[in-house]
């Protein structure tokens, strides 16, 4: 579904009027911004074109204030270098580094100080597949036979190879500023209920492995390891 042109809107880069969300949207808790990103847009302007994906699948990262404080959160021992946006104001970008070749893109939550953050996990491709697939290696026309979509931005790594986010270049962009090349609008698109699943990846060690802060657009193709998703549903409000 995709809204009317109302005052506040404008055209997105690809043709439907929407909105770059604002910063308020991301001022409170990580766990209900991770919820209401499910169907949000992830913009990406570059000199060789703009790369669009709709959010289907994110994870929520507590700050180190919450009780009990999230072990799993990059935060969690306080702001370093490496993770000082995440303690500024929301809606910025906050991408690291894994295994020393891939990126995971997260936007800051919460009240300056307070570093909250949600991590997302896959898109589904709107625009700028070609663009994508070239990031990703893979042959465009894949498309055609069904199996592109997914291995484009099923997951967090091969979302910012295909979209083409990186540290250097990305770290602290400001996605509620409409001069940002990297932006999160609004479309109209809208979600009503998601599933929500314990986060993956989590070392079974920690103690928050099994905290319920995933949440996934229900039976979505481009949703990482779909085939065998369980969980409850919550509705988005």
């Amino acid at each position: 579904m995709v809204q009317s042109k109302g005052p506040e809107s404008q055209d997105t880069p690809f043709g439907v009027a929407g909105r770059v969300l604002g910063r308020k949207f991301f001022e409170t808790r990580p766990e209900l911004v991770a919820p209401r990103l499910l169907g949000k847009l992830l913009v990406h302007e570059t000199d060789a074109g703009v790369r669009v994906g709709r959010i289907v699948e994110t994870e929520a990262y507590l700050g180190p204030h919450s009780d009990p404080p999230d072990p799993a959160a990059h935060t969690h021992r306080g702001p370093t270098p490496r993770n000082r946006v995440l303690f500024g104001l929301a809606g910025h970008a906050y991408v690291y580094s894994i295994y020393g070749k891939y990126f995971c893109l997260n936007v800051s939550c919460e009240a300056e100080g307070l570093a909250g953050c949600v991590l997302l996990r896959a898109l589904e491709p709107v625009a700028g597949l070609e663009l994508m697939a070239k990031n990703r290696g893979l042959r465009p026309d894949l498309e055609r036979t069904g199996g592109l979509l997914r291995q484009l931005t099923s997951g967090p790594s091969r979302l910012c190879q295909a979209m083409g986010v990186a540290r250097a270049s990305h770290n602290e962009l400001d996605v509620t500023d409409s001069a940002s090349p990297l932006q999160i609008w609004d479309d109209g698109f809208r979600v009503s209920k998601a599933m929500v699943t314990p986060r993956i990846g989590i070392n079974q060690a920690n103690e928050a492995v099994d905290w319920p802060l995933r949440f996934v657009l229900p039976g979505h193709a481009c949703v990482s390891g779909r085939k065998s998703l369980q969980g409850s549903f919550v509705t988005i409000p």
